[in-house]
């Protein structure tokens, strides 16, 4: 059992039986289950202890409390000094000692005079209280109040000494926080801290125990109910340093306290001031140390280790993570050299206050009314007491000046982000003026000032308490008589402490002040002054939700669904069935025949000849059928082969003649014959695999298409290549996300959103599919689970800059402003993180494709100035030797691509149709990488609010990029004027830009300027790095071509789009530019891998036909005409020309 339980076990003991002592009326704690506590009186004797032992202070009255006593009434916390160990006196071993126990400035009592061995310790059994309630001894006084346990030596008398003399040995401080946390009991050894003199104060020797104390503390009942706990929550507020300060505070000269103050609620209705007092003026040189302590703030002690708060340190850490100012680059020159060479105030002092339900909703209140707080900062003279008496003479005058009046305003927003409970940050102080707090902060007032006038505006501000009476010395000094009471001691103390003077105050430390505000306030601006604060809380004010919750959420919103199996048809079902009953027979009957023969086989001695064969097979039969083995593999058996019958045979009537059974049952026979060898080479051989027939187009092949089809507007296309993708693998939540994002563009959002939930409830982590889910489900006014699917995403990408900056912009819309900043300085933090590491490009959402081997550049191709007709023709003659391959060349290596049926990877689709990329290094803001994500997915409306705070955003604005986003915008929703004054301004900005002479191109050809088109796509080749998206510009350029007639670039053109992106229509295309220029032969392969391709597409057909028209291939003239007419060619012209074509030659038409 450990220290610590024992500790407990005996604390237990001990409430509910009282120990020896002396009469003494105290508390019994009856231990029970833990729902009734009752107290009752009783009293004890102890003979064996000493007759002169002083009686405690404060009596301790007998009581009794229901469980039903009202709320609010004085509860007693009992204290216990049980025993002390490794105690020593001055003189030797052996010492007699006695313990003094204070709390909040009030003596609790005396312990017995006892003998103290270091080898064995002493058992005081020591018990005082105190009473908790509103009046005194507060809650919040138990938060942030020790209790002070003292041990004094008695030394010997001397002669012709009338009284004992006394030493402090040490004081050992006790926390009552765990009483605040819902805990009746807890028990703690404390280590005894050394005073000035004793003689623990040179240090444990290495190896030797510490001295400490045992003790242990308790309440009748629980301070809070389960209901005030929950809604209950503590405060911490730790002034560290002020760094950087002026240079006329010096080191020499009269003392000075430097004081830190702010003001948080106490109540729903009242708030309390906090006051830091006692930092210490120190000179540069070093940096502090860290981790150190924290101290109590509730003033000096007796001793050097009493003022710190056991397990509190101040940890270092890094500029960048901080919440206050001065984090950038550029400051931290100035804080490094300010934190290491300058002078500083040092406080190191942590204060904690208990928050009840009404303060709490106070606090949360005041930070959403006004995110700043105001933390005054104020140096003020220590005054002997001749200074006291003067100050109260001038105790008429009208407002007290603070001298070096500055306030540091401390942004508690960060305190409403879900999840938050700790801020700490670095904060400039700036001169204290009432119009600069009124603007940032709507308080009215300095609380400093405020302060000194409730002291009776004598330039006097109160400060805390001393942790321990002051009028416990390190020195020795009379002890008080062994029959004086409580009262007596008090008024001994109080007037030992004003002897004493000014060494410590007990309540009030006179301070003058009373310089002109502005002069010496703006010496902190001068030096660049700035606080270090630390602000934290036991709870997060706003709840984070837990993944998991998050994740039950959504899997209610859209129940998760196992992946569907491929289910086979019937019959095929039925076939596989019976090769399962086949490969189980096989395995029990080489289990048999391994029973017979195995061991015979093993040793070699089995013979091989015929008869030896046949011998054993008859022996195996034998067996089978004497086991009965037999006839159970054959109604094993029968049931797969009924099947057959009725599924693959398709018999389900019984056979009328005799001859048409015997046919059928031979026809059986041989098909299970048949099925039975399939079967076995399966199981029996290791070389057989059962491969599936892939289909001839791969999942990237139709994505690839249908966004083909979606650029050319042809929607019912792109929609059948979207179905014929989900047809091919529903189980893909990438398919159902891509269908949904073209159900965006036709604005078909119910379906889209369907797709979506299909997508998450394939895959609950599917990321793209949750934003997009939350996009709609706002726009469909279900705020609570837009929240929930935004906040998800967030949790299963922690780094998603997309993720986190779509949550923002919800809250933005839902008028948010904290939760929105949040989301905003999280996604801008990812941002910053991913390019300070190795990675240069940004993955998955909102990319843009990385720098490829560009065409061209390998062969140093020549910079020309761009937009000249000699750079077009140069470039256009110096790549003909690269792209005049014969199409059959292109077409092979097309062909054996498309054959593979799946030798394109699944994830990446082809390069021309790749998601909107950014180029080598972090994009301008969070807002254009959004942007570019929901204007690729085609959430519009999302990717305007986007572009919005883009504007907004103090490192964007109307940047080159931006305009680029916002006519892809325009471009998209057809408003082709405003997409056409964008691109211009994009242009003036970035005018080697090829994506922006691409998006003109597309403007100028979507609305019939085919000569300003061809001038920009000639212009988008002409640079050394590919558009994000070339495919488009291919078709759209070589369709101009053609229709200029300009046959031979068309045919490059188109040839270049077959080799990096080839499709339907590219093969169309070069097949119709080959026809053209007469080359029937290359025309005619072109058509064929287009036909391959989209066997569908009627103007496929009609080339085809002109091509065997003009060879004189009659019958398959005729075929393609019929399949071209079939299939609804619209084109009129080429139509035309196949009419006219078929009348000169005299076939093609099966009218004629």
């Amino acid at each position: 059992m450990s220290e610590n339980d024992c500790l407990r076990s005996e604390l237990k003991s001990r409430c509910g039986r009282p120990g020896p002592g002396r009469d003494l009326a105290i508390t019994r704690c009856n231990y029970g289950n833990g729902r009734r506590r009752q107290f009752n009186n009783f009293k004890t004797q102890n003979p064996g202890r000493r007759a002169n032992t002083p009686t405690t202070p404060t009596t301790l009255t007998a009581f009794q409390m229901e469980p039903s006593q009202a709320a609010g009434a004085a509860v007693p916390v009992q204290i216990t000094v049980l025993r002390g160990r490794n105690l020593k006196g001055t003189k030797g071993e052996s010492c007699l000692t006695f313990i003094r126990a204070e709390f909040n400035g009030v003596v609790l009592g005396d312990s017995q005079k006892l003998e103290a061995s270091a080898d064995q310790g002493v058992e005081y059994n020591f018990p005082c209280s105190f009473e908790c309630a509103e009046g005194s001894n507060t809650l919040d006084d138990l938060a942030h109040k020790p209790v002070v346990l003292t041990l004094y030596e008695t030394l010997p008398k001397e002669k012709k000494q009338k009284d004992e003399k006394t030493l402090v040995l040490g004081q050992a401080i006790v926390g009552l926080l765990p009483l605040l946390q819902g805990q009746n009991t807890f028990s703690i050894t404390a280590p005894l801290q050394a005073a000035p003199g004793s003689p623990g104060d040179g240090g444990v020797l290495e190896g030797s125990d510490k001295p400490s104390l045992d003790v242990a503390i308790c309440v009748p009942e629980a301070l809070l109910s389960e209901a005030q706990l929950a809604d209950s929550n503590l405060l911490k507020v730790a002034v560290e340093a002020a760094y950087s300060v002026p240079e006329a505070w010096a080191t020499t000269g009269p003392p000075f306290n430097y004081v830190a103050a702010m003001q948080v609620p106490l109540t729903a209705e009242r708030e309390q001031l906090l006051a830091f007092s006692g930092g210490a003026l120190k000179p540069g040189g070093e940096r502090e140390p860290v981790p150190r302590p924290k101290k109590w703030p509730v003033g000096p002690s007796l001793t050097p280790g009493a003022q710190y708060i056991p397990g509190a340190l101040i940890e270092g850490q890094p500029i960048e993570g901080e919440n206050g100012e001065l984090t950038g680059l550029e400051d931290r020159d100035f804080r490094v050299e300010a934190e290491s060479i300058q002078k500083r105030v040092i406080w190191d002092t942590e204060r904690c206050c208990f928050l009840e339900g009404g303060a709490l909703g106070r606090l949360a209140k005041r930070i959403a009314d006004c995110r700043f707080w105001p933390v005054e900062i104020m140096r003020a003279q220590v005054n002997t007491g001749k200074a006291v008496k003067a100050g109260k003479d001038r105790g008429g005058e009208d407002d007290a000046q603070l001298s070096f009046h500055g306030v540091a305003y401390v942004d508690m927003a960060p305190l409403l982000y879900p999840g938050v409970k700790r801020i700490r940050g670095a904060y400039q102080i700036l001169p204290f003026y009432e119009a600069d707090l009124l603007a940032k902060t709507k308080r009215q007032g300095s609380v400093l000032r405020d302060s000194l006038r409730q002291t009776g505006a004598s330039g006097k501000v109160r400060v805390p308490s001393s942790l321990g009476s002051p009028h416990l010395k390190g020195a020795p000094s009379k002890i008080l008589k062994d029959d004086k009471g409580a009262k007596e001691a008090s008024k001994k103390a109080s007037a030992e402490r004003v002897a004493q003077k000014p060494q410590v105050s007990d309540s009030v430390a006179e301070v003058d002040v009373g310089v002109p505000l502005n002069t010496e306030g703006q010496m902190y601006a001068e030096a660049r002054t700035y606080i270090v604060i630390e602000i934290a809380l036991d709870r997060p004010l706003v709840p984070k939700r837990l993944p998991e919750e998050l994740a039950k959420r959504v899997a209610e919103l859209i129940p998760p669904r196992p992946p569907l199996p491929r289910r086979p048809a019937g019959a095929e079902r039925a076939v596989r069935d019976f090769h399962g009953q086949v490969a189980n027979v096989t395995g029990l009957l080489l289990d048999q025949y391994h029973e017979l023969f195995g061991a015979a086989t093993a040793r070699g001695e089995l013979p091989l000849d015929v008869c030896a064969q046949e011998e054993r097979k008859t022996r195996l039969l034998g067996e089978l059928n004497y086991s009965g083995k037999y006839f159970a593999f054959k109604e094993q058996m029968k049931h797969s082969v009924v099947r057959i019958v009725r599924e693959k045979m398709l018999r389900t009537e019984a056979f009328a003649e005799p001859e048409e059974l015997q046919a059928f049952l031979s026809q059986l026979y041989i098909f299970l014959v048949d099925e039975m060898h399939v079967s076995l080479n399966k199981s029996q051989s290791k070389d057989v695999q059962d491969t599936e027939p892939q289909p001839y187009l791969d999942s990237a092949q139709l994505r690839h298409f249908a966004r083909e089809a979606q650029v050319n507007e042809d929607f019912q296309l792109a929609a059948q290549y979207y179905q014929e993708r989900l047809a091919q693998d529903r189980s893909a939540p990438a398919h159902w996300f891509d269908y949904g994002t073209f159900c965006m563009l036709t604005g078909e959002y119910a379906k889209a959103e369907e797709c979506f939930h299909q997508a998450v409830a394939i895959d609950q982590r599917h990321l793209s599919s949750l934003l997009l889910c939350g996009i709609l489900a706002e726009m469909g006014t279900r705020f609570g689970d837009a929240e929930t699917f935004f906040e998800d995403a967030t949790c299963v990408d922690p780094s998603s800059v997309v993720a986190w900056t779509l949550f923002g912009l919800f809250y933005e819309g839902q008028e948010n402003a904290i939760q929105a900043e949040m989301a905003f300085l999280e996604a801008n933090k990812q941002l910053k993180v991913r390019f300070q590491g190795p990675v240069t490009s940004v993955p998955q959402m909102g990319d843009r494709r990385g720098s490829e081997p560009q065409e061209g550049a390998a062969a140093g191709e020549a910079q020309e100035p761009a937009g000249s007709s000699l750079s077009t023709e140069r470039h256009q003659s110096t790549e003909a030797e690269g792209d005049e391959e014969s199409v059959a060349s292109v077409s092979d290596r097309a062909g054996a691509a498309t054959a593979g049926g799946g030798a394109e990877p699944e994830p990446e689709p082809p390069a021309a149709l790749k998601p909107l990329q950014s180029r080598p290094g972090p994009p301008a803001t969070i807002y254009m990488e959004t942007a570019h994500f929901l204007l690729e997915n085609n959430a519009l409306q999302m990717a305007q609010r986007a572009l919005a705070q883009e504007l907004l955003c103090p490192d964007g604005g109307p940047s080159s990029c931006y305009h680029l986003a916002l006519a892809r915008l325009h471009l998209q929703r057809a408003e082709y004027d405003q997409a056409e004054g964008s691109l211009k301004t994009a242009l003036q900005d970035s005018f080697e830009n090829p994506d922006a002479w691409a998006l003109s191109g597309h403007v100028h050809y979507l609305t019939g300027g085919l000569d300003a088109a061809r001038q920009c796509y000639e212009r988008t080749l002409d640079f050394t790095k590919d558009a994000s998206e070339m495919h488009p510009v291919y078709l759209r350029l070589g369709n101009i071509y053609l229709q200029e007639q300009q046959f031979g670039k068309a045919k490059l053109t188109y040839l270049r789009a077959c080799k990096k992106s080839p499709s339907c229509l590219s093969w169309l295309g070069l097949g119709t530019a080959c026809y053209r220029l007469g080359e029937l032969t290359e025309a005619e392969d072109a058509l064929t891998e287009a036909n391959t391709l989209n066997n569908a597409n009627p103007e496929v057909w009609g080339y085809l036909s002109l091509v065997c028209l003009q060879t004189g291939r009659r019958l398959e003239a005729e075929q393609a005409y019929k399949y071209a007419v079939k299939l609804n060619l619209q084109k009129g012209t080429l139509l035309q020309e196949i009419h006219q074509l078929q009348q000169r030659v005299g076939f093609g038409n099966p009218s004629f």
